[in-house]
């Protein structure tokens, strides 16, 4: 059993490594965010730090325990580091950081738009965020202005929004600001 945990902690490191990066490249690059909320990546990384200490048990080979060393070496850093991803957006979405304004459907309901607002406060802008929502938890940005507080959505058809003015084709993959 031991041999289990060991090669099945290494293995879903590997891919939860791969979706904490992926997460953290879409939020850099503006893309469809797919990776789940970062405490769902700090929880299954809290649990294969579990299952590699577990693993740790199996002492077969020397591969095998190198093996053990490095999961349990390496889960420990990424659930430091998801777990520092957590508090700062828990502190940034406590401190105003951004606030949810306004909610839009498309006529024919295929796109929810979310819009919020941000405001640095003396150190900074102030601006609109706009999002939108896909299935389960993904989610674009797609909309981004400085210097502006409301946000006015006009539909034009199933697939066009106007918003402040500035209008986007939603099933090309328009974006204003980004």
């Amino acid at each position: 059993m031991n041999k289990h945990y060991n090669l099945g902690s290494f293995y879903l490191l590997l891919a939860l490594a791969a979706l904490a990066g992926y997460a953290f490249y879409s939020n850099i690059h503006h893309m469809w965010l797919v990776a789940p909320p970062n405490y769902i990546l700090f929880l299954g990384s809290l649990c294969i730090l579990v299952l590699a200490i577990k693993g740790l048990k199996y002492k077969e080979s020397r591969l095998a325990r190198i093996r053990s060393w490095v999961t349990v070496t390496f889960s420990s850093l990424l659930s430091i580091a998801l777990l520092f991803a957590v508090i700062v957006t828990f502190f940034a979405s406590t401190m105003g950081a951004s606030v949810h304004i306004k909610t839009a459907s498309s006529p024919d309901e295929n796109y929810t738009l979310e819009f919020y607002r941000w405001n640095a406060g003396a150190a900074g802008s102030l601006g609109i965020r706009g999002e939108i929502n896909g299935p389960l938890w993904t989610k674009k940005r797609f909309y981004y202005q400085v210097n502006k507080e409301d946000v006015n959505i006009t539909w034009e058809d199933a697939n066009t929004v106007t918003i402040n003015n500035h209008t986007l084709q939603l099933d090309e993959g328009e974006t204003y600001g980004y």
